[in-house]
């Protein structure tokens, strides 16, 4: 008697008892913990999270569901690798350069000063080495990662002063998010200073903070910098496209079936695509409105980004002579990065500067 006809005749109490499980019974329920490194209020990022997770239920048939935690709730919001690597929890998403404490070559997962833009490097990662080299790297911390999503170019930030010279800089005590370009900005004089969003208003407010950078004109308005600090500028020459990544147990990722593997690599690719043209909806109507509540937008001068240039240089010369591994993920991301700028010489970047000028 074939499988078909033995579950017709028999039925499933049948089929169980002889020890022939129908297809439908193959796949157990999963139950995975997220740990994101930012609060509820930002729906562009923590957002991102949500996506993924409504993603992963539907296409599993809710056979699969990852439960989603806000910063602290779980785990302080830089803790989420230290919770990965004792598999506290299955997943978490993060900024990789929050943990450049850890290992400077963190920063290559998110952004580093005068790197790559969000389609620079989406192609680095999923088409050049990118993905390969930072998940070698980061397998000794016990993960795997996939892009959560770009914000795209980010802004300058927001100052108590104006930032006319270099100078200006000097003694500047300012938030940023992590990674190299607190390093840099160190070269410059600033006090760099690490901190979750949720604290920076108060800190701006008491006058602890003189300076803070963060994304751009949307989470900015919400978190309510423009009422603390009149002076925004731009660009964030320090994250041309800041990748957030989601983080994964490794172990607890190579315990998943092939069908589950899937549907996780799946919800990533659509909560990351979410996440990046949400930024690119919202956040032209927030500068409206930033601007006309009376934020004083400004450019940094060529003066000051080239100094920032200049010490960002030296900062990445001094890792690659203590770090082989750094030096590496730094040269090919260099060199990939060259043949993006020659293309979008003549592609991209041509034709925003005659439709940005042209009468639409």
């Amino acid at each position: 008697m074939d499988r078909r006809s033995l579950i017709k005749n028999a039925g499933i109490a049948g089929v169980l008892t002889t020890g022939i499980a129908p297809a439908v019974h193959a796949q157990a329920a999963v139950r995975w913990r997220m740990a994101s490194s930012f609060p509820k209020s930002l729906p562009t990022i923590f957002g991102s999270a949500e996506k993924f997770s409504e993603t992963v239920k539907a296409l599993s048939g809710g056979r699969f569901e990852v439960s989603v935690h806000a910063a602290g709730d779980l785990v302080p919001p830089f803790g989420v690798v230290d919770a990965l690597q004792n598999s506290t929890v299955e997943m978490a998403q993060t900024a990789s350069y929050y943990f450049t404490g850890k290992d400077a070559t963190f920063a290559f997962g998110c952004a580093v000063p005068f790197g790559l833009t969000a389609r620079h490097m989406d192609a680095w990662m999923e088409h050049g080495n990118g993905r390969k080299y930072m998940d070698e790297f980061y397998a000794k911390y016990n993960i795997t990662s996939m892009s959560a999503g770009n914000t795209g170019t980010q802004m300058g930030g927001w100052y108590r002063k104006e930032i006319k010279t270099v100078a200006d800089l000097k003694g500047l005590k300012m938030r940023m998010g992590g990674g190299l370009f607190g390093e840099t900005m160190n070269k410059l004089g600033v006090v760099a200073q690490n901190m979750p969003a949720g604290e920076v208003y108060q800190a701006l407010e008491k006058g602890t903070l003189d300076a803070t950078e963060f994304v751009g004109p949307f989470d900015d308005e919400r978190l309510g910098f423009h009422k603390v600090a009149p002076f925004y500028y731009y660009p964030g020459w320090w994250e041309g496209g800041a990748e957030l990544e989601f983080f994964i147990n490794k172990k607890a990722f190579d315990a998943l079936s092939a069908e589950n593997k899937a549907i996780v690599r799946a919800a990533g690719a659509v909560a990351a695509r979410d996440m990046t043209a949400k930024y690119d909806t919202q956040n032209p109507m927030a500068l409206r409105r930033l601007v006309a509540s009376g934020t004083k937008l400004k450019p940094f001068s060529k003066a000051v980004m080239d100094a920032g240039f200049k010490a960002a240089m030296e900062v990445f010369a001094e890792h690659e002579a203590k770090s082989p591994e750094f030096k590496k993920i730094h040269r090919d991301m260099r060199a990939f990065q060259r043949d993006q700028v020659l293309w979008s010489k003549f592609s991209e970047w041509r034709f925003d500067d005659y439709i940005g000028a042209a009468k639409i």
